[in-house]
């Protein structure tokens, strides 16, 4: 379809704990691994991928922060409260960083209902 998202690549820190991280996360919203390579991996769901790449060294010492210029976060669709329930106890036994704690679960608006968290690189989904 014209417009749609074909894949999102994140370039990361630590590719083994990244890939650990987002296998369980994406795998809990029907994320398949799609392709691994050396320095990467891949999972997918539909016509859909997110691509993972170890970030040459380098480039390490910028670091990352989503306040700064470039993309601050993806949003994914959860099918019903009590997922978002469920990740979100799911996320604090992995010690994940839950962002906006007071105003958790609708951080997003009083209509929205949503977990706000960072990855391990800290990446907010």
């Amino acid at each position: 379809m014209t417009g749609a998202i074909n894949h999102i690549e994140i370039y990361v820190s630590d590719l083994d704990r990244s890939l650990e991280f987002w296998s369980w996360f994406l795998g809990r919203l029907g994320y398949v691994e799609y392709q691994r390579w050396a320095d990467g991996g891949s999972f997918r769901q539909g016509a859909t991928y997110i691509v993972f790449v170890q970030t040459e060294n380098r480039f390490l010492d910028a670091g990352y922060h989503r306040c700064r210029v470039g993309l601050n976060h993806i949003a994914f669709q959860a099918s019903s409260k009590a997922d978002v329930d469920e990740l979100t106890q799911a996320l604090g036994e992995r010690n994940m960083t839950i962002l906006y704690r007071e105003r958790h679960p609708h951080a997003g608006g009083s209509e929205t209902y949503a977990v706000f968290f960072e990855d391990p690189d800290p990446y907010q989904s």
